[in-house]
């Protein structure tokens, strides 16, 4: 349940939904297995899993939610081999070519016939609604997952008016300068990771690894015109991570100081471990996501039609 990723999106307006309102619409987007002719599905999960039985969970307001999506695999490569011999059976046999409107039709007979026997990919995307930040966090790789969850949400309960938190700062700017001259303010801190690119298209790449952040050698880089677009960081004695030029936040990992909190915790009781974990990244992330920003200059004020 902890997440690794964050894609943080502001929300215009509060979602003016009840708990069991909102869960009822989740309800109907439940995610149901693929059928044998289904190539993909995508819905609702529970964020306890086999331990809980609700589409969301709600500790201190936040609500947590959990999407998941299931593709079959039919490997291109499989489908080609099964369309060739198809292909090369017909033309043997008729003494004609297969144009290519009846190669699309046999394609899509092949398809239809190797489904059933497909392999299921399951992915999960977790999510949680910060009514008290006016906040949508996503535990996402990639925008294009997190926009999936946010379409699903926002089909679930009919409006969504949401844009990715932006900072007044420019973050590769900021990030550059950290590097160049001084390191963040406090309580933020660089650890010894960093990625830096050339502006040029095609440009090199320098990656950096168990190296000094402030050192003479990414100076010298910079003032030839590169610039950090990934640096790594710990904030307090909360969570070390990665920052991104786009304000997402990757390979989150909370500090020894963090997880000692759940010592006291009853190992037996799931759903109360659960419930405790949530609380404890919900409360670190209230304190964490504000920082960030005041340290990239504020955020943003921007306008969501």
């Amino acid at each position: 349940m902890w997440f690794k990723n964050l894609i943080v999106y502001r929300l215009s307006n509060p979602i003016d939904l009840s708990a069991d309102e909102l869960e009822t619409r989740l309800e109907e987007f439940a995610y149901r297995p693929c059928t044998s002719q289904e190539k993909s599905k995508y819905g609702w999960s529970k964020p306890m899993g086999k331990h809980g039985e609700s589409l969301l969970h709600v500790t201190d307001g936040n609500i947590l939610l959990c999407a998941k999506k299931e593709d079959k695999m039919l490997p291109a490569s499989v489908v080609k081999e099964a369309l060739d011999e198809k292909i090369e059976q017909i033309e043997a046999d008729t003494a004609r070519p297969v144009k290519k409107k009846e190669k699309d039709a046999l394609k899509e007979e092949i398809e239809h016939q190797l489904l059933p026997r497909a392999f299921s990919r399951l992915g999960t995307t977790r999510a949680y609604i910060s009514p008290k930040m006016g906040l949508i966090i996503v535990d996402a790789s990639s925008h294009n997952k997190a926009e999936d969850l946010l379409a699903l949400l926002r089909k679930s309960i009919g409006s969504l008016a949401v844009l990715p938190v932006q900072s007044k700062a420019a973050v590769e700017q900021t990030m550059t300068d950290w590097l160049q001259n001084e390191t963040p303010t406090h309580p933020f801190e660089l650890l010894e990771e960093a990625e830096l690119k050339s502006p040029l298209e095609g440009g090199p790449i320098i990656r950096c690894k168990n190296q000094d952040l402030i050192c003479n050698e990414l100076k010298a880089h910079i003032e030839n015109g590169m610039f950090a677009v990934k640096v790594a960081m710990q904030y307090a004695e909360s969570l070390t991570f990665v920052l991104n030029e786009d304000l997402t936040v990757k390979r989150v990992k909370f500090t020894d100081v963090v997880m000692e909190q759940k010592d006291d915790q009853d190992k037996d009781d799931k759903a109360a471990c659960f419930d405790a974990d949530f609380a404890i990244m919900t409360g670190e992330f209230e304190q964490f996501i504000p920082a960030l920003l005041d340290v990239l200059g504020g955020e943003e004020q921007t306008i969501s039609e």
